[in-house]
């Protein structure tokens, strides 16, 4: 299924490379000056400093597109990936035009679940005669998985109202099937109750995901087969090895971690859950964050007060979201000068109504 409409290129990217970044930051400010209240920015909590600064508003993704939507701007420049990109075009209004400042920018846990590939679960999942599934979608998933879950009568949820979209959703079937992220799932089904072998993994490859009928028709929740590139790579040792070099210190994690990193942290939480938590913290107060790293550092500058550090000793960076370079936002507002629309995130209408219901029953349970 297409879900990317790229117009044709004004300019060529390769021409910004070579600038330098005061060029790029002075061109960047006179573009958003000439494109006054038509344009937009947004700026997802991951992406690099020099890109944030130019921001009109940042968040988390779903808070972007859902204020992006409330807007006037004709054009939405958003610096965050491909599936951030697709529900601000299902939420936006009808003249306004989405804009990804490099296809590139995908996410690897979104792409884990492959619409065929569900609906091929589904089917199996049916044809053992289980069939009383409630199927729940985080945030960071394709368009064409939300729709899945909105023509299904289930509903897409966040890291924040994970918990109440799976409360809602066993008041109304027997067992819920989660995409894309198993440790987001196990960590809020967890969290309600429910037993870790009342969990089953599902992995694409195999056969009813690899488990037997008898152990599917007893699992509570079926988890697919994907995670975060990023939260995957910390380790509960880490916890460990932090309290022991650093006493006293708070842990605070992301719940795409892992099960044994969160319960083995003080807090987990959402993106905007840790920097609220940092915000409200006192000074001098100790953290080690289990996050994207760039957020981290973001946050280590804004609070020079508190001890904050990265819980893992290596760079837990996402990449993807790296490849938004300030010459690619330039690149795309300097074509928006010449009136040229590079890099448009279009969604078929069909797939946008549908993921559209599954994110508007999202806000409907979650008040």
């Amino acid at each position: 299924m297409q879900l990317v409409t790229l117009k044709y290129q004004a300019r060529s990217i390769e021409d910004y490379f070579n600038l330098s970044s005061a060029e790029i930051t002075e061109r960047i400010e006179l573009a958003r000056l000439q494109l006054g209240t038509k344009l937009l920015i947004l700026g997802h909590h991951y992406q690099r400093d020099d890109v944030i600064r130019h921001a009109d508003l940042t968040g988390d993704s779903f808070k972007l597109s859902k204020m992006a939507s409330e807007r006037t701007a004709e054009y939405i420049v958003f610096c965050g990936v491909h599936f951030m990109a697709e529900s601000a075009d299902i939420l936006s209004r009808t003249h306004q035009k989405v804009i990804l400042p490099d296809l590139a920018a995908g996410c690897s846990m979104a792409d884990m679940a492959n619409i065929d590939q569900v609906e091929t679960a589904w089917a199996e999942l049916e044809d053992i005669g289980i069939n009383s599934i409630m199927p729940i979608t985080y945030m960071n998933s394709t368009a064409a998985i939300k729709a899945f879950c909105g023509e299904r009568q289930g509903a897409v949820c966040t890291s924040t109202n994970a918990r109440g979209i799976f409360d809602w959703a066993y008041g109304q079937r027997e067992k819920v099937f989660f995409f894309p992220d198993q440790h987001l799932g196990r960590n809020t089904a967890y969290s309600r109750g429910i037993a870790l072998d009342e969990m089953v993994v599902w992995d694409p490859y195999l056969e009813l995901g690899g488990n037997d009928p008898e152990k599917l028709r007893k699992a509570k929740i079926f988890l697919w087969k994907g995670h975060c590139s990023v939260h995957g790579r910390f380790h509960h040792k880490q916890v460990d090895a932090v309290r022991l070099e650093h006493p006293g210190i708070n842990v605070l994690v992301h719940p795409e971690c892992n099960w044994e990193v969160v319960q083995k942290a003080d807090y987990s939480g959402s993106t905007e859950y840790i920097i609220n938590k940092i915000a409200k913290s006192e000074p001098g107060s100790m953290w080690a964050i289990a996050t994207e790293v760039n957020l981290v550092n973001r946050l280590k500058n804004q609070y020079p007060d508190r001890f904050i550090r990265l819980l893992a000793p290596d760079l837990c960076m996402c990449s993807t979201m790296f490849r938004i370079a300030p010459e690619n936002l330039l690149w795309a507002l300097e074509n928006l000068c010449d009136d040229e629309v590079v890099n448009q995130i279009t969604v078929p209408e069909e797939v946008a109504y549908w993921a559209k219901v599954a994110l508007d029953r999202m806000l409907t349970i979650a008040q």
